[in-house]
Parts: C-alpha cells; sequence; structure tokens
C-alpha cells in the first residue's frame, strides 16, 4: 500500500512539475536514439534542435531496415518538422514511406480557436488543442488524452499509467528514471492499431530514454548521444 501510495505521488508529482511548453529543452541540440527488433540494431532516429529567436524547430529522421538472409524485409524511412514560437506548438509535418506504401501528416493550428487543423493520410479533420503529436521525445505527452500519429494524423485516445521509478542501463551509462505505460483507450480497435508503449524518462531532465512496446517483434529506441 505504501508503494502505490508512493507511486500516485510521484506520477502527481510528474504532472504539476512539467512546463506547459517546451522550455524544459533549451538546453538540448541533438537527441540520437538507435532502434533494436529482437535486440538486433537496425536503425536510428535523430532529433536536431534549430532555435531563430522565439522560433524552435525539431528536425527528425528515422530510418530503419528488416533484412533476413539478406534480404530486406521492410524498410522505413521518415522526416518531419515540428515547430514552436514562444514555447507554443505552432506546426507539424512528415513525410513517410513504409516499403512502397507513402504517408503524410501536416498539422497547423486554427488561429480562431486554438485547435489543431489536420491533414493526414489516415485522417483529416479538426482535433482539440489538448492533443499532442506522437512524439516520444516531449514528455508533455504523460499529460494529454490524446496523440496525433506523426505519420499519418491518425487520433490516439490514451490511458497513461506511472509504472514506477527504475534505474535504467543504456550501455555504460545508467539513468534514474520514471517508466510510463501508453495505452489505446479504445478497447475495440485492431491489435494492428492498439498503442501499447513504455517509456522512460530521467526523473530530474525528462530526457527521453528508452521505448519499448511488442509488436511482430520486441522494439526498443535506447538512447545513444544527445548534445
Amino acid at each position: 500500500m505504501k508503494k502505490y501510495i508512493l507511486s500516485i505521488i510521484i506520477f502527481l508529482s510528474f504532472f504539476t512539475t512539467v512546463n506547459t511548453h517546451v522550455e524544459h529543452y533549451e538546453k538540448y541540440n541533438y537527441l540520437e536514439y538507435e532502434l533494436y527488433r529482437n535486440n538486433q540494431s537496425i536503425g536510428y532516429h535523430k532529433y536536431n534542435f534549430v532555435r531563430d529567436g522565439d522560433n524552435l524547430s525539431i528536425n527528425s529522421e528515422v530510418s530503419f531496415k528488416i533484412t533476413k538472409l539478406g534480404v530486406d524485409l521492410y524498410k522505413y524511412f521518415a522526416k518531419s518538422d515540428e515547430n514552436y514560437f514562444k514555447g507554443v506548438f505552432s506546426s507539424y509535418s512528415s513525410k513517410t514511406k513504409q516499403n512502397k506504401k507513402n504517408r503524410y501528416v501536416e498539422i497547423t493550428v486554427d488561429q480562431a480557436d486554438k485547435n489543431l487543423i489536420i491533414d493526414g493520410s489516415s485522417y483529416k479533420g479538426k482535433a482539440s488543442k489538448e492533443y499532442i503529436v506522437g512524439t516520444w521525445w516531449n514528455h508533455e505527452i504523460v499529460k494529454a488524452k490524446a496523440q496525433i500519429s506523426g505519420i499519418s494524423g491518425r487520433i490516439i485516445e490514451q490511458t497513461v499509467t506511472f509504472i514506477g521509478k527504475e534505474e535504467t542501463k543504456i550501455g555504460d551509462k545508467t539513468y534514474k528514471t520514471l517508466r510510463f505505460n501508453f495505452k489505446s483507450s479504445d478497447k475495440n480497435l485492431p491489435d494492428s492499431k492498439k498503442l501499447n508503449t513504455d517509456v522512460w524518462y530521467e526523473e530530474n531532465t525528462y530526457l527521453w530514454v528508452k521505448a519499448a512496446f511488442d509488436k511482430t517483434g520486441y522494439w526498443e529506441y535506447r538512447l545513444k548521444n544527445y548534445k
């Protein structure tokens, strides 16, 4: 019971101390993650933080491929731009190639009501300004009732559960982390579309350290480098 109460306190503390914008990441210029499937390195995901006065752009590139006996079974490449003005979200765009399938999403802000306007390969329409693009680097995602797919614009309603504090070792470094589970709120979704991902953030900095999920194999994002 004491452990359960402590977990609730830590979870609420995380919610109340997190900034409502992205100033928390002002000291970071670059984040790089190595992607693993079944414990084998298959690719990378890189973020570059570009600042110009009050403007912040996060340029992202992700690339991986799954091979068997020297044959490429699956190839994935995506680029995205996520933009903020004075710490407030202003737009997002991405283009993704999954084998021969092309996907995209463009997200802007309606200046009248500040809600989001989505033009994506899976969803077109408006969404609440309380929703957030599903880019794990931003710890604000733990507060959102829904995340927006950064690949296709699909809205994913989510339930976030605080699992606990953990020491997470990556390479030669051990991080003190807070572990969260993100799960789709809609139980009627097909398994292929259900969200069920564990994400680890460093306790004091909220730096995204790791993510893991099971879907046709065990996948992990592991922090490789940051500046």
